[in-house]
C-alpha cells in the first residue's frame, strides 16, 4: 500500500477524500437540508450497505478468477458458468438436505472437481495459448449454459436463508427519526452481514496463504519461473491443479451466496463473468487486495447508481474501468 501511495499520490488523496465523505455521510446525523437534497438517510445507508455486500459477492467470484487468470495466466471464460452451476447445485442440496452450510461443502467439492477436470483436459494442453483457451472456454460456457437451461429452466431460484441467520439486526448507525421523534437506528438482514464477515475473513486468509505460506511461495514462484521451479523438484502441475480447483470451488460457493443474497437464474453466468473481468481489471491481475478494492468500488457504483441515477448506473461501472485503464492500466494494486 505504501508503494501504491508513492506511485499515485494524487489519486490516493482523491480516494481518501471520497472515502472520508462517504464515512461522514454514513456515521453523522443528517440535517433536514441535506435530506432535502440527497434524500432520506435510510435509503442512502441501504444503498451503501447493499453495494458493499454486492462487492463482497463480486469478490468471492473474482478472487477465484484472479487466482486462475491473474496468477496462473489461464483465460477461463467459463468461470461464470461455474458460479451459476454452483448456485443451482447449492439450491438442490439445500432443498434436499435442509442444510444451508452443508450446501457450501458439497458445492465447493463438486465444482472444485470440475475445475480439476478443466485444468487437466483443457488448460494443461494449451499452456500459453491465450486465444485457444479463450475460444475453448467460451464454447464450454455455452454448452454448460444450455445444459443448465435444459435442467433448471429459465425461472429464478431463491436459496432460503437458514433460521439462525433469518431476520434483521440493528446496527449502531443513525438512520433518521421515528414517529415519536426519537433516534431510529438502521436495521439490516443478518444473513447479509454474515456474508460480509465471511468474505472479509476469506480475503484475509487468502492473502496470508499467498504471501506468508510455503504453498503461496510455490504458486508465485511457479508463475514467475515455472521451468526453474520444476527443475528444483516441485510438481508444478500439481500445485496449479490445486489452485485451479480452489478458484473454481470459490466460484461455486459464490453461487450459493448469490442465490441467498439475490437469486439464481439463467443469464447470471455472463453477468458475473463480466463483473469478474471488470473487478480484475480495476483491482489488478493476481492481487487479492486489488480484487477486494475493485469489487467494493464496482458494487458501490452499481447500487448507488441504481438509487440516485438509475438510467446511468451501468455507465458508472465502465466509467471506473475506463479511468483505471487510462491512468493505471495494470490496475489499482497490480504490479
Amino acid at each position: 500500500m505504501n508503494h501504491f501511495v508513492q506511485r499515485i499520490p494524487v489519486w490516493t488523496v482523491v480516494a481518501a477524500i471520497a472515502a472520508g465523505v462517504i464515512l461522514w455521510l454514513v456515521v453523522a446525523p443528517w440535517a433536514e437540508g441535506l435530506e432535502a437534497v440527497v434524500g432520506r438517510k435510510r435509503v442512502f445507508l441501504n444503498a451503501v450497505f447493499n453495494g458493499i455486500i454486492l462487492g463482497a459477492l463480486y469478490f468471492l467470484v473474482a478472487s477465484g478468477f484472479t487466482l486462475i487468470f491473474g496468477l496462473m495466466k489461464n483465460v477461463n471464460l467459463a468461470h461464470g458458468s461455474l458460479y451459476l452451476l454452483g448456485g443451482y447445485l447449492g439450491y438442490e442440496v439445500a432443498e434436499i438436505t435442509g442444510s444451508w452450510l452443508g450446501a457450501f461443502i458439497v458445492v465447493f467439492i463438486a465444482i472444485g472437481l470440475l475445475g480439476i477436470v478443466l485444468q487437466y483436459v483443457v488448460f494443461r494442453r494449451m499452456e500459453g495459448e491465450d486465444l485457444r483457451q479463450t475460444l475453448v472456454t467460451i464454447g464450454i460456457s455455452i454448452v454448460l449454459a444450455d445444459i443448465m437451461l435444459w435442467i433448471w429452466g429459465s425461472q429464478s431460484y431463491q436459496i432460503l436463508t437458514p433460521d439462525f441467520l433469518s431476520g434483521p439486526v440493528t446496527l449502531p448507525l443513525i438512520a433518521g427519526t421515528n414517529r415519536e421523534g426519537g433516534i431510529a437506528y438502521l436495521t439490516y438482514p443478518a444473513v447479509r452481514i454474515a456474508i460480509l464477515v465471511a468474505s472479509i475473513a476469506l480475503g484475509v486468509l487468502m492473502w496470508l496463504a499467498l504471501n506468508r505460506t510455503r504453498i503461496g511461495m510455490l504458486i508465485r514462484a511457479g508463475v514467475d519461473d515455472r521451468d526453474m521451479l520444476a527443475a528444483s523438484g516441485v510438481r508444478v502441475q500439481l500445485v496449479f491443479v490445486v489452485v485451479f480447483a480452489f478458484g473454481a470451488g470459490l466460484a461455486g460457493v459464490a453461487g450459493i451466496v448469490g442465490g441467498t443474497f439475490q437469486s439464481v437464474a439463467a443469464g447470471e453466468d455472463m453477468r458475473f463473468l463480466l463483473a469478474s473481468l471488470v473487478v480484475v481489471i480495476v483491482g489488478g491481475m493476481g492481487s487479492i487486495l486489488g480484487a477486494a478494492l475493485g469489487a467494493v468500488l464496482i458494487g458501490l457504483a452499481e447500487q448507488l447508481g441504481s438509487v440516485y441515477a438509475p438510467t446511468y448506473s451501468v455507465v458508472f461501472t465502465f466509467l471506473i474501468m475506463a479511468l483505471v485503464l487510462a491512468f493505471r492500466p495494470q490496475g489499482l494494486l497490480g504490479r
